[in-house]
């Protein structure tokens, strides 16, 4: 009796149905990923009025003729506001996340490679600003540099590679000392032959699926600088800002200041289940 139940509570076919259900949802939540980035580049495209300009009255309600989403307290369209703050966070996230997977990665990459003093000295740096509370570091530079989103995105970057560096770096070490790298040395192949040929493609995947982890946090810490007002200036449409602007409305006019929050909720959750559906696409190919 008990054989049996452990042949059906192990069955292969059971586990192999199992793979695959994850896999078909991992392939879903990507697809979400990959409309909400498509919404995002056409979003200019698609939004019904002018987001700077007042198009109609003053705090109309979700579902007025004309204004899907209302209006906002001095008559501008919520849904061409939460559009254009889309697609402005979005691409803004994908920005500091490839900025930081590129530094991330050049370090991670030579202190992993080099080891010795370099590595070492790579590493302390990269400690340095780990130790750092990132959060009010990238506070102090959009501060001292002045609001805007370019400020916002270099302060954001600056204290966002060295995550990237250490897992990459780690990657790298452990190939490194694989026995097809040492073959590989002992063969004669060149450094730079063995770095891309040999070392790189196995932090690959690693890398990929940190960053796609990574967007949606980036997604929350951009909407709050914005909402302290570090982002781009009144009355440019950027989601936290819309938010902070119309908070007294949220008894009188809700809708005002939830429709960018809840823009805010949909990106950064949208980007964290599509990174746990990458990890087990990138996880099954193992």
């Amino acid at each position: 009796m008990s054989a049996v139940v452990a042949t059906r509570r192990f069955s292969p076919a059971a586990f192999t149905s199992g793979v695959h259900a994850g896999r078909t949802t991992a392939w879903v939540l990507v697809g979400l990923l990959g409309a909400l980035t498509v919404v995002a580049i056409v979003a200019r495209l698609i939004t019904p009025d002018d987001p700077i300009q007042p198009v109609g009255g003053v705090q109309l309600p979700l579902g007025s003729p004309g204004h899907l989403l209302g209006t906002d307290s001095i008559g501008r369209d919520i849904l061409s506001r939460t559009l254009y703050g889309l697609q402005t966070s979005w691409f803004s996230a994908l920005a500091v996340v490839a900025v930081g997977l590129v530094v991330g990665g050049v370090v991670g990459v030579a202190a992993g490679v080099a080891g010795g003093w370099v590595d070492s000295v790579l590493m302390r740096v990269t400690d340095l600003f780990l130790a750092l509370p990132s959060t009010l570091v990238a506070i102090a530079i959009v501060a001292a540099l002045g609001p805007g989103i370019t400020n916002t995105l270099i302060g954001i970057s600056v204290v966002w590679w060295p995550y990237y560096a250490r897992i990459i770096r780690s990657e790298i070490r452990a190939t490194v000392a694989r026995p097809h790298v040492e073959a590989a040395r002992v063969a004669g192949v060149g450094r730079a032959r063995l770095v891309f040929r040999h070392v790189l493609p196995a932090a690959v995947p690693t890398a990929i699926v940190t960053a796609s982890l990574d967007i949606g946090n980036v997604v929350l810490l951009l909407a709050g600088l914005s909402f302290l007002g570090l982002g781009a200036p009144s009355p440019a449409p950027e989601l936290g800002a819309d938010t902070a602007a119309n908070t007294q409305l949220l008894l009188s006019a809700w809708w005002v200041p939830v429709v960018p929050g809840v823009a805010v909720l949909v990106l950064s959750l949208v980007a964290n289940l599509a990174g746990d559906g990458i990890r087990t696409l990138v996880g099954s190919r193992r």
